[in-house]
């Protein structure tokens, strides 16, 4: 396995290990969920599209909200609705906000 792959793969279990509290026992889970968020899995070529996100991330989800001052529910919405692409999402998003003020 590709060492920054790797190494992405590890972060993000790390870090829905510590959203859910630390639990013993759930490695393995940890890092399957991991692959899945960020796009990895056995049929890849070990590499994430450029400029996706995983519509299941919720941490994408809620950055996406912060940076551009939407609810999670619009940024889940957009995501959803517009696939995956960053800049799409951001600009989406962007003009949602917009339309709001």
């Amino acid at each position: 396995m590709d060492d920054d792959r790797h190494e992405k793969i590890r972060q993000r279990a790390y870090e829905i290990w510590l959203r859910e509290g630390r639990p013993d026992g759930a490695h393995e889970r940890h890092w399957q969920q991991a692959k899945q968020e960020l796009g990895y899995d056995e049929t890849t070529t070990g590499q994430a599209p450029a400029g996706t996100i995983a519509s299941s991330d919720v941490l994408t989800v809620e950055a996406l909200a912060m940076r551009t001052g939407i609810t999670g529910d619009q940024a889940q919405e957009l995501i959803d609705r517009l696939g995956n692409d960053r800049a799409t999402l951001e600009q989406a998003a962007r003009n949602l906000k917009a339309g709001e003020s």
